[in-house]
């Protein structure tokens, strides 16, 4: 099936968007959290069914220097030893922020609380930040099948 999109990317066609999500995301890389973001992001855009965030961030992640391993086990990230707790509980509160409408409780004390143990306050909000802008950007490009490889930024 030939693929198109159906609009540009909404952060480009509206004037100004693409400068404030910058905006944000260059705020969010300012409280230093200490683990690999692409994983965050690429977790999120593999719940999301987002083609063209699973392919940016999964080439991210390499050349960032995260091995093959870890990249590919990044949706069975519970069954392999690939990755640290602080890892582990950044995961589970991306997959809990991801998928909101898949349980009452949405984010449960006890993820809230791992991610806690492992991250202060300006990391724990710059990771709820980036968690919540990738799924924004997921959502963009979903809603207008962005096609891999096509994107401009």
């Amino acid at each position: 099936m030939l693929m198109t999109a159906r609009m540009p990317n909404p952060a480009f066609a509206v004037p100004g968007a693409m400068d404030a999500l910058g905006a944000v995301a260059k705020t969010i890389s300012r409280a230093r959290v200490p683990i690999g973001q692409e994983l965050v992001h690429l977790r999120a855009s593999q719940i999301n069914g987002c083609s063209v965030c699973v392919d940016m961030h999964a080439k991210d992640a390499r050349k960032a220097g995260e091995s093959e391993e870890r990249v590919f086990a990044v949706g069975a990230w519970r069954e392999t030893p690939y990755f640290s707790e602080a890892e582990r509980a950044a995961l589970a509160l991306t997959e809990a922020l991801t998928r909101l409408a898949d349980r009452a409780d949405q984010v449960p004390d006890a993820i809230w609380d791992a991610a806690a143990e492992h991250f202060d306050e300006e990391q724990l909000g710059a990771l709820v930040l980036d968690i919540a802008l990738v799924n924004l950007w997921n959502r963009l490009n979903i809603a207008t099948r962005q096609v891999v490889g096509e994107q401009s930024w």
